[in-house]
């Protein structure tokens, strides 16, 4: 009887696998044909493109040259990137105290800290920078701010998270001992959460400085601006000597975010 059982479950398994195998390569082909993608045809000029890439790419000693400029817009887009998420960082606590399931205020201030994660959280930040820049044209303040109001959707959300899952139990013992809100929050909610709070905002440091990079392009600042102006002209060993100071920097930052997390938590 057991052994007809699990090979029912494990037929059932089989054919659900198989059709959901079928439906992907379903929407793949039906997504290909409305496109007119032929991956067939695009296969060979991969390698092709790659070697394209490596002769044209790789930094030579004129290029060189600009490497102090480089480094001036790298450092100042990584500021940017820092400064963004901190400010991110203190809106998006206060918000999740108010919308957290645990230690909100009511069902009003709950339901308006989720609403207000969800809306931030759901805009891209090129959406973001292209809709700013009608207010404040190209300027860093634009990137700053697309930056900022991204990183505070989903700091919001993760902190809300982060809040109802440690302080289920916090809050009861704190309350047991006639603890008051912001005793609760500050003295009990904020240490047990620190931890994980912090390697979120470290993670999103390293994330917006890969996403400053971007939206210095839409804002004509930063080293973002440096890789267009350069890329449109046609000076790629220039643009590969940027992309490659992004890399290092960006590397370097995670391993520096990865050892202050080993640190923290």
């Amino acid at each position: 009887m057991e052994k007809s059982v699990q090979t029912d479950f494990f037929r059932k398994q089989k054919w659900g696998f198989l059709l959901l195998a079928a439906l992907l390569l379903a929407i793949y082909f039906g997504a290909a044909g409305y496109v007119e993608f032929d991956l067939w045809r695009s296969l060979p000029a991969i390698p092709e493109s790659f070697v394209w890439l490596f002769k044209n790419f790789v930094p030579t000693e004129t290029s060189l040259a600009y490497l102090p400029l480089i480094a001036e817009k790298l450092l100042e887009t990584i500021l940017m990137a820092v400064a963004a998420t901190m400010s991110a960082t203190v809106m998006a606590f206060l918000v999740a105290v108010l919308g957290s399931r645990e230690i909100g205020l009511n069902p009003l201030t709950k339901a308006f800290g989720r609403i207000v994660a969800s809306f931030f959280r759901n805009i891209p930040i090129v959406v973001w920078g292209m809709i700013l820049l009608l207010s404040f044209k190209q300027s860093e303040l634009t990137g700053y701010l697309a930056i900022t109001f991204t990183t505070f959707g989903y700091l919001t959300r993760s902190f809300m998270e982060t809040i109802d899952e440690v302080a289920g139990s916090t809050i009861e013992a704190l309350k047991a001992t006639g603890a008051t809100y912001f005793q609760i929050i500050f003295q009990g909610v904020l240490p047990m959460a620190a931890g994980q709070l912090i390697s979120w905002v470290l993670f999103l440091i390293e994330n917006n400085i890969r996403d400053a990079t971007l939206v210095g392009i839409l804002t004509g600042t930063g080293i973002g601006f440096l890789f267009d102006m350069y890329y449109k002209k046609f000076q790629y060993d220039v643009v590969g000597l940027i992309t490659l100071l992004i890399v290092i920097g960006v590397v370097l930052l995670e391993l520096i975010s990865n050892q202050l997390r080993r640190v923290i938590l």
